[in-house]
């Protein structure tokens, strides 16, 4: 089994308790003496084999290799790759079997991670899961007030278009937003806003 791993936390001694997210589920499983071991890292792509536990309780996680990427060296790179995945683990915490979309929207933007601007990709790929879900509002009204929008929007979390003096926001372009909604790119975008968008990102799903 192959799967992102979106969160660690302690277990006893230097046990771990991990939490992956593979093709079709969100699941957790023990690691003995996972503290030791350095491939075990919020965000890598992992290969392992899972054995039940003798007492019913949490699987077993075994035999792991790490799967990695060019960009795993770059400190920079990473740390905005672990932020970015970190978001998924509370998001899908509800869920045991999810669809396969979410394995692959992240497999997709870490093959592009080192050769694009990986917080361009991570907006983008955030337009895409909330496409999937559907929950892009884009109908033009604002979602405090829910009067006609202006020429300038601010934005909540999940992308929730408002009158930016509705929330105290930064402004931002209607016309690049909703742009941004319907090409699910960033390259109309410049870099500043850009990081505004990511910033509403790093709030949740």
């Amino acid at each position: 089994m192959r799967g992102f791993i979106l969160n660690i936390a302690k277990a006893k001694n230097e046990d771990i308790i991990v939490t992956v997210l593979s093709s079709n589920s969100i699941a957790k499983y023990w690691r003995f003496f996972g503290a030791r071991h350095s491939i075990i890292q919020i965000g890598n792509l992992v290969d392992f084999e899972v054995q039940a536990s003798k007492n019913n309780f949490m699987p077993n996680m075994r035999s792991l290799s790490h799967l990695s990427f060019p960009w795993v060296f770059s400190n920079n790179h990473l740390l905005i790759w672990q932020n970015f995945i970190k978001l998924f683990e509370p998001h899908l915490q509800d869920s045991s079997e999810v669809e396969e979309f979410y394995f692959n929207l992240l497999l997709e933007v870490a093959q592009k991670w080192d050769k694009q601007n990986p917080k361009r990709l991570a907006v983008e790929a955030y337009i895409k899961l909330l496409a999937h879900e559907g929950r892009l509002y884009d109908n033009g009204f604002c979602y405090v007030c829910e009067k006609v929008l202006d020429e300038e929007v601010g934005l909540m979390r999940a992308f929730l278009p408002t009158h930016p003096h509705c929330i105290y926001a930064s402004a931002l372009s209607k016309q690049e937003i909703f742009e941004l909604f319907n090409t699910q790119s960033t390259i109309h975008i410049r870099d500043e806003n850009v990081e505004k968008l990511y910033s509403i990102l790093l709030k949740g799903l």
